[in-house]
């Protein structure tokens, strides 16, 4: 085990010395500056904005000072908002940000589970069928239609919740579930086929010979083993989460990351965009770790590659 957890480690780093390298120079290529759209700018200025940032150093000098920033988490002042640091923007929108993808991934989960389920133990009946169409059009339906049509039936035409804004719990579900509502059609998907297959396995055919009840079959034996899947889904599903809350924040004026991220791309404010870069991709590959990690804890029989005999 410590030898897998050492060598994943080492190839996180690897993946993020790759992620950052190529950050620096997709964004070097793309044409424009960051301060093109100031019109209103004197060539002199723009010239002192290029030296206060490194911008008119050779391009191995600002690479080697972003990955000096980037080891040290550093990412310096924003090159567009006057005073703020991408580290401030970055503790300031996340929390927000973390708080909207644990809700989604929360729903995700259990409703996800909840609809394989039924599906499994209702097979080819009524409830196998609503399921199945609820998981399909949870699938079909983009995040960001599925919020402007929540935002303007739930909230605009029947007031149940507030359009946007991000000021309780409450102004939180709407945004929670759509993000949420196409992983939890993937996860039904998963859950029922590998509920399916576990349940003419031997020895749920064994538990039920010996009288044993539906539901107690399903949390003691199936579920255990149908669960795997889900599992090996929480690395995207992460990656999900926080990519996809990006538009979804937009559209529901909530002040998180994704916000910071979206504006810093439209404005080509280097620092933030490669410094949110940096700080998501951690969160992406250390969440897929953890997956890894966390297969062998479920299901014991699964030896870790590297991992000691």
């Amino acid at each position: 085990m410590i030898n897998y957890i050492v060598k994943r480690l080492m190839y996180i780093v690897l993946a993020l010395f790759v992620i950052i390298t190529a950050t620096f120079f997709l964004m070097r290529m793309a044409p424009g500056s960051p301060f093109a759209s100031e019109r209103n700018f004197p060539p002199q200025i723009e010239e002192r904005l290029n030296e206060k940032y490194g911008l008119d150093n050779p391009w191995y000098i600002q690479y080697k000072d972003y990955l000096i920033d980037s080891v040290t988490f550093d990412f310096g002042e924003s090159m567009k908002y006057k005073s703020r640091s991408t580290n401030d923007m970055i503790l300031e929108g996340f929390p927000i940000s973390l708080t909207l993808g644990i809700q989604a991934m929360l729903i995700a989960i259990g409703l996800g589970i909840l609809l394989g389920v039924i599906s499994a133990l209702y097979h080819n009946r009524f409830p196998d069928y609503l399921s199945t169409t609820i998981a399909v059009l949870g699938i079909s339906v983009p995040s960001f239609i599925l919020a402007g049509l929540m935002q303007y039936l739930l909230a605009y035409k029947l007031g149940l919740f507030p359009i946007s804004g991000w000021k309780g719990f409450i102004y939180s579900i709407l945004p929670a579930l759509a993000i949420a509502m196409s992983h939890m059609g993937f996860i039904a998907k998963l859950t029922r086929s590998s509920m399916l297959e576990q349940n003419n396995s031997d020895y749920v055919k064994m538990a039920r010979a010996k009288g044993i009840g539906k539901w107690t079959i399903v949390f003691r034996h199936t579920l255990r083993n149908a669960l795997l899947p889900v599992v090996t889904y929480l690395g995207p599903l992460t990656a999900g989460v926080v990519t996809g809350s990006f538009i979804v924040e937009q559209i529901f004026a909530i002040p998180g990351l994704g916000k910071h991220f979206v504006q810093s791309i439209t404005n080509r404010d280097y620092t933030v965009i490669m410094g949110t870069t940096v700080f998501y991709s951690i969160i992406l590959l250390f969440a897929v770790f953890i997956v890894d990690i966390l297969y062998g804890i479920i299901d014991p029989r699964i030896k870790l590659r590297g991992a000691k005999k």
